[in-house]
């Protein structure tokens, strides 16, 4: 029997997965495209309890707006938002909504699990890694290691709604697990809404809503450095979510290295890892925790990382090394082109 472990991620990710669906449909889809949570988003709707074009672009533009909402909440980079608040208190108490510290207890709980290999609180050192900007540069080094010392997730306090943080230096970056928890909250929506058949694509974190005609929706792995046009291969799911975490999406290059955005809470530069991208499928509702261990998995490697999956139910992955050799665990069903 595997042992359930939920895990937290560190750094925001935008890995795109190439959709393709199998069957045929009878009922012409509604997609719709938004931007959250620095990526774009986008939610395709097959089939719902009222199968019209007025009723399901509805429904999207609710799914968004929960979307827009929850962003409000737990971005670090909104002004307002709860984590904004928190990060700029200067050590005083916060008041937040029960979701957030819903979130923050997560992470709390992974960084227990991890020994502290990731930290939610790696926010100031973050800060200083801009993989945006075209001229972005590599932060010096006596910067990141002063950054590195209000790094500690034990810092954080918590009593009913209100979080301190001890260390008033210290900083929240939720990243890509908030972006999975939004995802699962997007799916529940669809659901709440009569939704039965849809795919929501929220960059590498992936929500197969029912399925398609009565068979799978088809989800291709990208091929890491190929501009996204090339796939390694694919997995059927259905009720299910594939969350992708890679190094190839968001770096800085200078002097002929790249800097991935993948961040070592004991270093505050990229993780030195044989991972370039690791997809993982988990049952629906399961994609902040499956956007948590894609990024554990590229931190640990792809041999500490297929024990780590081995050891948990209900997920699979399927590693890509540097050498593009791929490594699945024991129950991915991964169809390699």
């Amino acid at each position: 029997m595997k042992k359930l472990i939920t895990l937290m991620l560190i750094s925001a990710l935008t890995i795109t997965i190439i959709i393709s669906q199998t069957g045929c449909a009878e009922k012409e889809p509604v997609e719709k495209t938004s931007y959250y949570m620095d990526t774009i988003c986008k939610i395709t709707i097959y089939d719902m309890d009222d199968m019209s074009e007025e009723a399901a672009g509805k429904a999207i533009d609710d799914t968004f707006s929960l979307c827009a909402d929850y962003e409000n909440l737990l971005s670090m980079t909104r002004e307002n938002s709860d984590i904004s608040k928190i990060n700029h208190s200067n050590g005083k108490p916060v008041k937040c909504d029960p979701e957030t510290i819903e979130v923050i207890k997560m992470g709390i709980e992974y960084g227990k699990l991890s020994h502290g290999r990731f930290d939610i609180t790696i926010g100031k050192v973050s800060d200083l890694w801009d993989f945006h900007g075209e001229d972005s540069k590599v932060p010096a080094e006596d910067a990141v290691e002063e950054a590195l010392t209000a790094v500690d997730y034990r810092q954080i306090e918590i009593e009913g709604n209100t979080v301190t943080m001890a260390n008033p230096e210290g900083e929240i970056n939720l990243g890509g697990i908030g972006k999975g928890f939004i995802a699962d909250k997007a799916a529940e929506k669809l659901a709440d809404l009569g939704v039965t058949s849809a795919i929501i694509n929220f960059g590498g974190n992936i929500v197969a809503v029912g399925d398609k005609g009565g068979d799978a929706f088809r989800i291709g792995v990208e091929k890491p450095f190929s501009d996204r046009n090339e796939i390694m291969g694919s997995v059927d799911v259905k009720d299910s979510v594939v969350v992708t975490s890679g190094t190839y999406e968001r770096y800085i290059e200078e002097d002929g290295e790249k800097y991935h955005h993948i961040l070592d809470v004991k270093t505050g530069f990229p993780v030195d890892t044989d991972v370039v991208g690791v997809s993982l499928v988990g049952e629906i509702g399961n994609s902040a925790k499956c956007d948590a261990l894609s990024t554990i998995c590229l931190i640990y490697g792809v041999e500490e990382g297929v024990k780590l999956i081995e050891s948990i139910d209900g997920v699979e992955a399927v590693f890509i090394d540097k050498d593009g050799e791929i490594t699945t665990t024991g129950g991915m069903n991964f169809d390699k082109l």
